[in-house]
């Protein structure tokens, strides 16, 4: 076996139906006493619900949370926080609601609770965003790991399917890069590869039922897996990709991962040959890149750049967002391959194996 480095994180987490309900007891433990909850405008009912289970420890409700963090949404959340002399955050909601809880933690050292409603599994990650000027940065700092979790599948009966789907895509791409980065461990593998093939059961058995309750648990626990994949290992060309065309022309983060997986990793297939098989067999699919674009075409998944907003001549620039400090990948970075790359995502052609 090759040697190795594995860092673990220290994260708590409750997992299960009606696990919301524990929500106060986290806070109790934590030692907070006035907390901001956050959520997006679509969340506050979630939000409210938070907030009459904590009582008088909830100082306020922040539903400003919007995709990609931007700059202005971050300061505020922060001055909330400091005006309501906050010593915690509970975020109920997806990326969007986690991303900005993470923002403010990473200003003020604050605790954060974050209980999704999605499978986007950035809860489990050290990795933060923020945008500003159109251009969207990422790091990692300890700092913003939530400190607990809180995975109620109930919370993601009401995610409407295609939205579910790009979320679980979102996951997949959190462990498929795993397995081919260059911090990579058996550790690693062996959660990505666990779930990936948990979601991968999961969606088919959703968009059949989607009210099956043991699915939308398999999911969430996938969506778990991953996330705690990323948090562990670095990232390559795939989320470079849609971390920047996703903070430049806006597009909505989940679906940017469905349109793209496929072809990046059809882009890096001949120089991570292992991580493919294992991609393969984890989906149970022949191939890693078809696989998944079969699966997300199988599942009604919107497939192309085109029809989540990035217009045919933003392509060139697509591009050289790709090109500039770049994330380690197996095969270099090359110009017109990438282009290819993006102008078959956009149309959303099925990969060739």
């Amino acid at each position: 076996m090759d040697a190795f480095t594995y860092s673990t994180h220290a994260v708590r987490v409750i997992f299960g139906y009606g696990s919301l309900s524990r929500v106060g007891e986290e806070v109790a433990r934590l030692g907070c006493t006035r907390v901001l909850v956050l959520s997006t405008p679509g969340h506050r009912g979630h939000a409210e619900r938070v907030a009459y289970v904590l009582g008088s420890s909830a100082k306020a409700v922040f539903d400003r949370a919007i995709m990609h963090v931007p700059i202005d949404t971050a300061r505020a959340a922060t001055a909330e926080a400091r005006r309501t002399d906050a010593d915690g955050i509970v975020a109920i909601g997806g990326g969007s609601t986690t991303g900005l809880a993470k923002a403010v933690a990473l200003e003020l050292a604050l605790p954060i609770i974050a209980i999704p409603t999605t499978y986007a599994g950035s809860e489990a990650t050290p990795i933060y965003g923020l945008t500003e000027g159109g251009l969207k940065r990422t790091g990692r700092d300890p700092a913003v790991l939530p400190k607990t979790i809180v995975y109620d599948p109930s919370l993601t009966l009401e995610l409407p399917h295609l939205l579910g789907f790009a979320s679980a895509m979102n996951a997949i791409a959190h462990a498929a890069e795993g397995l081919y980065a260059a911090d990579r461990n058996p550790v690693t593998n062996l959660l990505a590869v666990e779930g990936m093939r948990a979601i991968a059961s999961a969606i088919p058995r959703m968009t059949v039922h989607p009210a099956d309750r043991d699915a939308r648990s398999d999911c969430l626990y996938g969506a778990w897996l991953c996330g705690t994949v990323l948090g562990s290992v670095g990232m390559a060309l795939h989320h470079k990709l849609c971390h920047a065309i996703g903070g430049r022309f806006g597009l909505p983060h989940a679906e940017t991962h469905s349109c793209l997986l496929p072809h990046t990793l059809a882009y890096n297939a001949s120089c991570a040959t292992a991580a493919m098989a294992m991609i393969a067999r984890a989906i149970e699919r022949p191939s890693a890149p078809s696989g998944l674009h079969d699966l997300a075409r199988e599942n009604g998944a919107t497939l192309a750049l085109r029809d989540i907003g990035l217009r045919e001549d933003q392509i060139d620039a697509a591009v050289e967002l790709a090109l500039a400090n770049p994330y380690p990948n197996p095969r270099p970075l090359e110009r017109a391959a990438l282009r290819s790359l993006l102008i078959n995502a956009w149309a959303g052609e099925r990969p060739v194996d």
